[in-house]
This record gives structure tokens, sequence and C-alpha cells, in this order.
């Protein structure tokens, strides 16, 4: 039998079409704009049904008893975690309790449900990994025009990809990326690797790791300096011109290019192409992500759309149209009767209404340090902290140092197992969601049970409903069925369960509209553009980014290893997993047994290290163990550590050897991507 689903193994939400046999998955197939020859495959969606139907599932609840995990009734576990949650409360008050989520089951109705639930139970500490992920980068788009932008690739003129390797992460992007090439568009990368994407560029800029921010600054000097700007646009629709203009001759490309490990002539000869050409649009990506300078480098990034005239076209970076929707989240009061443990990052906490709290290193200062109170439970749903959060020696001290962590999850990972209690989780084509895709741009698309639950796992949106009702807060989940509750979020839509069901392609809320500026204004205070921000003004930042200087550290252990140490990189995310899962499925694993080490040949003769050796890397932090590959790819000075393989090999995790301590001074973001590390052969291959 032939169905329709939205696929959620990585955060792509790709629309698919799978065959059912028996109320098992046979097979699961991408949709495309692409005829079948020229689409791109998807390894992890071809592995779906071992995936799902895999014998490492996690298929009954689990207690820890004597020091192990043993199975349980769903009645039991729901039980124990009830009462651990509420004598917690009794004990040490509701703020005690924090729930953690990470991006696995989707940033949709899942997290919605959650922050309810802990909101209705007392504590504000629902908390998010934004700070690592695009939410700190949304933040800064939101502080700009209003909104995070979506690149039409397809249809632009120019394509300027930054920090971002979708043939890797999200096929839909590479197919449009790959359209727009083939029919005559320009392709600028900046990233430090020479991905699949920076070898068919016009124009690669192979920026040295947290740089990112110095190479943004510089381009919108350049713009300026040269009149490439929308002199149009920038009168009507921005406020700041002439103060970003001043701050941005501190950045003349020939004193800055050194600093980035650029030549400053292909930078000139990049940011001409993508001004100059219309329309334009920029590809941005997690490479912005987990540096001292996220959101301030965002900015920047975000500043040269604006300056450029390309916000809100077609061909360009297009401005969303949300879908109305209720907020479930029962926020309105709750953070004026209980302060978030991420009070010390207000502008980041409470930028957007449905967002949340995201400053995720604060929750392990809270547990550790009871800073700015303690944290003596835990719900983890959907992450894998231990593995994915900077400084893992850190977090598994926070974790051993808990009263009581609970764990949603449908794989016994590495986090998993230090819990007291494992509750198993529905894979993406066992339950029926909303995904945060459908909610923040127009089109809705239903993600559509397709298989009945695996064993006697459930879905995240029942777990959260039946602890509710264990915590007694039933009157808070009055909802008898999933299809309930995501009619109340769309009834401000119109569009209802039934109508998704018949209209497999999706809804449509609201007509297409661009360049919506010229009537609407945009969503900030100001309703223009803001070059300069007054709001972080107001709360201590830099209201221009970089106005006081780019500062002298942007990674970690510079002083340390900066000079005998090799400049680490947190990648590659390659396409056979999603960070740390799907690790234990034999046909992917298969593919990368491996995590390796992949380093210049310079670097690796200096170091008598051959291909195949056994490497020790090792920061202040600690050390791990990898396999030396000698590749093209990689800079001189650099070294790419391959990511997620933490859960598989605990001495192959990248987090063993990142910093937390420093911090993005907006949005909490600790430096995990870039990093000192010293690099030594243990064994010959």
């Amino acid at each position: 039998m032939t169905k329709n689903t939205v696929c959620r193994l990585c955060s792509s939400c790709c629309p698919v079409e799978v065959e059912v046999e028996n109320n098992r998955l046979v097979s699961a197939t991408r949709k495309s704009f692409l005829p079948g020859n020229k689409q791109l495959v998807c390894p992890k969606l071809a592995s779906a049904p071992e995936i799902v139907h895999s014998k490492k599932r996690l298929l009954t609840p689990f207690i820890r008893k004597d020091g192990a995990l043993v199975e349980s009734s769903w009645d039991n576990a729901l039980n124990f975690t009830a009462k651990a949650l509420l004598d917690t409360r009794e004990k040490y008050g509701a703020s005690s309790v924090a729930w953690l989520r990470g991006m696995a089951a989707d940033w949709g109705a899942p997290w919605d449900y959650a922050a309810r639930l802990m909101h209705a139970f007392g504590s504000p500490n629902a908390i998010g990994n934004g700070s690592v992920c695009h939410v700190a980068r949304e933040m800064a788009h939101n502080f700009t025009y209003g909104a995070m932008t979506l690149p039409l690739a397809k249809d632009s003129r120019c394509i300027l990809v930054w920090g971002k390797n979708d043939f890797n992460t999200c096929p839909p992007a590479a197919e449009a990326i790959l359209h727009a090439r083939q029919n005559g568009a320009h392709l600028i990368v900046v990233d430090p690797i020479k991905t699949r994407l920076a070898r068919m560029a016009d124009i690669w800029l192979p920026i040295k790791p947290g740089q990112d921010g110095l190479l943004a600054m510089s381009m919108i000097n350049l713009i300026l300096e040269n009149n490439w700007f929308d002199r149009d646009f920038t009168q009507n629709f921005t406020i700041g011109l002439d103060r970003l203009a001043r701050a941005a001759k501190a950045f003349d490309i020939e004193s800055t290019a050194q600093s980035m490990g650029l030549d400053a002539e292909k930078v000139r000869q990049a940011t001409r192409l993508y001004a100059t050409t219309k329309p334009a649009c920029i590809v941005e990506g997690n490479g912005l992500d987990m540096q001292l300078a996220t959101f301030q480098a965002t900015r920047a990034v975000c500043i040269l759309r604006a300056i450029t005239g390309n916000l809100d076209k077609a061909g360009g970076d297009f401005i969303p149209q949300p879908v109305p929707a209720n907020n479930i989240r029962l926020a309105e009061n709750i953070y004026e009767k209980e302060k978030p443990i991420t009070a010390a990052y207000p502008l980041f906490s409470f930028f957007h209404p449905n967002w949340g709290l995201h400053a995720q290193s604060c929750l392990i200062d809270a547990i550790l340090d009871e800073k700015p109170y303690p944290i003596k439970a835990l719900v983890v749903q959907a992450g894998n902290p231990l593995v994915t959060m900077a400084d893992s020696n850190r977090m598994e001290k926070a974790l051993a140092k808990l009263d009581f962590l609970a764990v949603i999850d449908p794989f016994l990972t590495r986090t998993a197992q230090m819990a007291a209690v494992v509750l198993p989780a529905c894979l993406c084509f066992e339950k029926t969601q909303l995904n945060r895709a459908s909610m923040r741009n127009n089109l809705v698309l239903l993600q559509d049970e397709v298989i009945s639950p695996v064993g006697q796992s459930r879905p995240d949106w029942q777990i959260v409903f039946d602890l509710a009702k264990k915590l007694g807060l039933a009157e808070f989940f009055p909802w008898k069925s999933v299809e309930e509750a995501i009619g109340v979020q769309l009834a401000p839509s119109g569009i209802t369960v039934e109508a998704l069901r018949k209209n497999q392609q999706g809804i449509a809320a609201q007509k297409v509209r661009f360049e919506k500026h010229c009537q609407d204004g945009f969503a900030t205070p100001s309703g223009k553009v803001e070059l300069f921000s007054q709001r972080l003004a107001d709360g201590g930042q830099p209201g221009i980014p970089f106005e006081n200087g780019f500062g002298s550290q942007s990674v970690s252990f510079e002083d340390e290893l900066g000079r005998e140490g090799l400049l680490g990189m947190s990648g590659d995310r390659t396409n056979y997993f999603t960070h740390s899962q799907f690790h234990n499925v034999d046909a992917l694993a298969k593919r990368c047994p491996k995590a390796q080490a992949n380093l210049h040949k310079e670097d690796a003769a200096e170091r008598g290290i051959k291909d195949g050796d056994l490497l020790k890397i090792s920061t202040p932090r600690g050390e791990l163990t990898m396999i030396a590959q000698i590749s093209d790819a990689v800079q001189k000075g650099c070294i790419q550590l391959g990511w997620g393989f933490g859960d598989a090999d605990p001495k192959a995790g990248v987090n063993l050897l990142t910093d937390d301590d420093l911090r993005d001074p907006v949005t909490c973001t600790p430096s995990a991507r870039s990093f000192y590390c010293k690099v030594e052969r243990v064994e010959e291959r």
C-alpha cells in the first residue's frame, strides 16, 4: 500500500511516498521537482525500513533497579517518573525540574507540548538546543528584519552558500542549487572545507574557522565603498546606514584578508559578483553556529541581504508568511512568576513568542554550579547531550549529579544509559504531527502516521499527554487525539487535519506575496530593516555588528595550543547519519564505520602521520582517538574531525575536546565549532 507523509530522519522535513505491507515499512521515496534520474539519493531514507524495524529499537519502557535498567510497563514507568518529578517539586520547587529537547523529534508541535507540560507543572525551564543550532541565527534575522529568511535558490541568479553543505544535509536544497547552476546561476561558497559545492563554485573562499563575522563586515565595507548597494531600498526601508558605513570602515579587506586566510582579490570578486547580480540569495548553515560570535556574525550576513536589495524577492531571500496558529505553550505568565535558568541571556530567551528558552549551557551551570539555582530533575527528549553538548566530561558530571533523569528516545543512547527511566519513542513514520517547517511558512504539510508504533513505543505527543495526566495536569491536555490538538493549533488558519489528509501536496494558508514590506513594513520595532538595532543597544550589546571591534579571540584554546596545535573543526556531517543518530544501523554504519580526522598532507608530514594511522587528539578539556585521512579538502593548519561518532564510540566524541566556558554574550553559544588541538600519532596503520 502506498502512503504519503513527511520524513523526519533529519531536519529537512522532506515529503515522501512510502510502501507499507502488513504494518511494516518496505520503502520510502522522497518527492522532488526533478525527474528521477536527476534526484539526489538520501542514504538514510533508503535505509528507513532498517532504521524503523531495527532490532536495537527500544520496544518497552525501562526502570533502573539495583543499578540496572529492567523492562517495565508503561503505567509503572510513567508513575515512577511522575512521582520523582512531584517529589522534586515538593522538596525544591517546580523550577528545580527541567526538560531538555533535542532535534530528533522535530521542532514542531512536540516542542510546544513539552513546553506546555513544563509551564503547567510550574517550571519555566523547558530548554532547547537552539544556542548551538539555528535558533541563535534566527534571532539575528529577527533583530535585523523580523523573521528568518528562506533562500529561493532554485530561481536565483547568484547563490552565496555560507557554511553549509546541502549535499550532506538537505537534498531538496542541494537539488535547487544544482537546478539553478545548470540554468546559469553563479555560485560562491564560503567554507573552510572544499566541499562538493565548493568544488563546483565560481569562487570558493576557504575562510579560516571562526572568522565569518570578519568576512561579512569586510564585504559590507566593499559594497558600501564601491556603491554596489541598492540605494533605493536602503534609503526607504533601512535605518542605520551611515552608522554601519562608519563601523565597516574598520574592516578594510587589505587589513582583514590575512586574518581570514583569504586572498583579498578573491573576496573583492566574490563581493562584486554577489552584490551586482540580481536576484541573489544567501544559503547559510550550521557553519555559522557554535562560534563565539555566532549572533553578530549572522547579523552581518543578514545585513548583506538587505543592503543589496535581495530581501523578499523571487530568487532572493524570502520573508516567510507564518501560518496563523494558536500559541499553546501557556507561557503568558510563567516567566514573571518563576525566573528561568537562562535569565542571564534575556534577549535570546524572549526574542520570539513561540521559541522559548535555548541557552542550553545554562542547564549545566544550574546542575553543577547551582546557578542561578539548582536543577535536580531532568527529562531529556529526543536528544543525546552526553555526546552532542560541548565539554562531554562536564556534561557527564552534570548528569551523574542529578537526583533523577528520564530519557525519551527510540534507542538506548549513551545519555539514556545513565537514566533512571527510559521511555521508548516512535520514529517519524509511526506518528502524526505538525513540523515546524509547516508552521512557519505558509504551506502546511501533515506528517501522517503510516504504520502503527513498533512494539510498545509511543509517539512523543502521547508520552507528554500521558505524563501530564500522571502529574495531575489532565485539564491542560484535554485532547483525546493528536488530531484534536493539531486542530486547536491550526484553528486560526481554517486548515483541518482532514483537509490535509485529502491534500497530500499541502495547503497554502495564504497567497504567496513578495516585497511585502512595501505595504506592511518589516516586523521590527521601527518597521524597517534595522542595520542599527536600538533593542540590542538597550540590552547592552553593539547595535551594529562588531561596532566595538572584532575581538582578539574567536576560537577556544588559541593561547594554549595556537602555536603547536592545529585548528580543529567539528565536521563533517555525513549524509549517512544525523548527528549521533543511526550509527547503530548496520546498512549505514558499514558505509562509514569509523570516525576520521582529515588533515592536510603538509601537517601530516610534519607529524609523521600517514593515511590510516591512529591519532590522539587533545585539548585542555580531554582527548579522543580517530583514524587519520590525508585530504586535499582541508587547509594547512586545520584538521576536520568526524562528527557524531561519540555514541557508537565513546573515545571518538568531538565534544570530549570542546569548551563550554567561553560563550557568545547574546546567545550563550560556546565555541564548539572550532578550537585549537594537539595532534599526535599513537599507532601506525
